[in-house]
């Protein structure tokens, strides 16, 4: 509005000055030729009204942009006014459907409350899992220089457990797990002679754990049944390399892993702290016996930052206590475990002490002593090296003219591991025992040679050699 004024205000000042001379000049030359007047005048009102045509035509462009403008205007306010109207419809329908789902009746929501819900079935809290020891290797084994029978090549099966969890809620659960063991037939290496069933596979089909949980608290746990007891499994876990052999107790049978009874454990601190007692009938899990007396393990551990540690004890009369029967001697063991690990690496060892552990039923007593240490580096993502030593004396009295208090066992293992997936192990392993002056019983068969007739506590020796691929696989 203010250009068009200023414009029309311009074209008006123009108008003015031509009619009225604008300049001396022109004034001058008006007094001097009079006769000139005429023609002047003239042109004087064609400029007049041809500046009065511009002025009028720029007042109509003036007017045409102001009603443009306008109009844009109008069109700007009445998009403003839908946009706002719009938001508040759609408040509106908001809080129509808000009030609208207020507004189900009472007896609606307790009629669909009452509707019967799908029932959970028994598949949704059962999970079916299972674990393989597996090796493809050679033995030699000779024992006072002569070698035995299960010497050779071949692929073996020493465990193969498979379990079943099932939750009922959130205090009771229960556990089954079937162990089948070696597939030539027995727990050892050695193939399975016999006259009546020559090749037999699968001879051992047994019930390792079958329990009833109640889990009252994270610090207070009861199993029923034939479950883990306290030692081995904890050193199993340590350890970290049971496929490649047993823990040292259970290698040389001094300890198992699992057996019938009442099994109190759980965690304590946070889990800074754990502990189990069982008390079970001391046949361990292949072989359920009523006695007169019962066994107790236990164990107490700990673990911070990476450290482990734990001690634990058996005392009982190893399920010989049975009615008809006489027993001696009570057997006692104590154990004792320290290491560190992290994502690198793993060391740690092992110590237990026993006195009268295979002679409950004897007159005669006995002690044994023993030790292993372990290790293993994770040198890259999916390998790892690892070896273990274990040294066992497992007579130190020799009471009986059998027995030797010159018995050593020498064992060792050393291997490269790697994991294809995280459900499969593979390691290339070599294993060695050496017992002088005896023999001892192994998880591997009965290692050494027997004394001469003419020294009975010394010369007898024998080895076990073993190479070959081992490996785990587990769901």
């Amino acid at each position: 509005m203010n250009t068009k004024l200023n414009l029309l205000a311009g074209a008006g000042i123009g108008i003015a000055l031509v009619v009225a001379g604008a300049t001396p000049a022109a004034a001058a030359t008006k007094k001097k030729v009079v006769h000139h007047a005429a023609p002047k005048a003239d042109k004087r009102d064609a400029e007049i009204e041809a500046l009065r045509q511009q002025i009028q035509a720029l007042t109509q462009r003036l007017d045409s942009t102001e009603q443009s403008q306008a109009q844009t205007t109008a069109a700007i306010s009445a998009a403003q006014t839908q946009a706002a109207s719009a938001a508040t419809a759609a408040q509106a329908a908001q809080t129509q459907a808000a009030a609208a789902q207020a507004a189900v009746p009472t007896e609606v929501k307790t009629a669909l409350a009452k509707q019967p819900k799908p029932k959970n079935a028994w598949a949704n809290d059962t999970t079916i899992s299972g674990r393989m020891y597996f090796n493809f290797s050679n033995i030699d084994q000779k024992s006072n220089g002569v070698k035995q029978a299960g010497n050779g090549t071949g692929f073996n099966i020493k465990r193969f457990y498979l379990g079943v969890d099932h939750t009922f809620d959130s205090t009771f659960s229960a556990n089954l797990t079937m162990d089948a063991s070696n597939v030539v037939g027995q727990t050892s290496n050695g193939n399975f002679n016999s006259s009546a069933a020559p090749g037999l596979v699968g001879r051992g089909f047994y019930i390792k754990k079958a329990y009833l949980q109640a889990k009252l608290n994270p610090a207070f746990i009861i199993r029923v049944g034939s479950a883990d007891l306290p030692w081995v499994p904890y050193a199993e876990n340590q350890y970290g390399y049971r496929h490649i052999e047993n823990t040292l107790i259970d290698r040389i049978s001094f300890g198992t892993s699992a057996d019938w009874g009442v099994h109190v454990l759980g965690d304590l601190a946070g889990g800074l702290l754990s502990y189990q007692v069982s008390v079970v009938d001391g046949g361990g899990y292949r072989n359920v016996k009523v006695t007169n007396s019962v066994d107790v393990e236990g164990r107490i551990s700990a673990q911070y930052k990476g450290a482990y540690a734990a001690i634990g004890g058996y005392t009982g009369k190893r399920g010989s206590d049975v009615e008809g029967s006489t027993t001696h001697h009570t057997a006692q063991r104590g154990d004792a475990l320290i290491g560190y690990k992290n994502k690198l690496f793993n060391i740690g060892g092992e110590y237990f002490y026993a006195k009268n552990w295979n002679s409950v039923a004897s007159v005669t007593q006995d002690k044994a002593e023993g030790y292993s240490v372990f290790g293993n580096v994770n040198f890259a993502p999916k390998f790892s090296v690892f070896g273990r030593y274990d040294w066992v004396r497992p007579n130190k009295l020799g009471t009986a003219a059998s027995q030797s208090t010159n018995t050593r066992d020498h064992y060792y293992n050393m291997g490269i591991q790697y994991e294809p997936t995280k459900i499969v192990d593979l390691a290339i392993v070599y294993k060695r025992d050496s017992v002088d002056n005896g023999t001892i019983s192994t998880q591997n068969g009965t290692i050494g040679g027997a004394n001469p007739a003419a020294t009975p506590l010394l010369g007898g020796h024998g080895t076990y050699n073993e190479i070959g691929v081992f490996g785990q696989f587990r769901f």
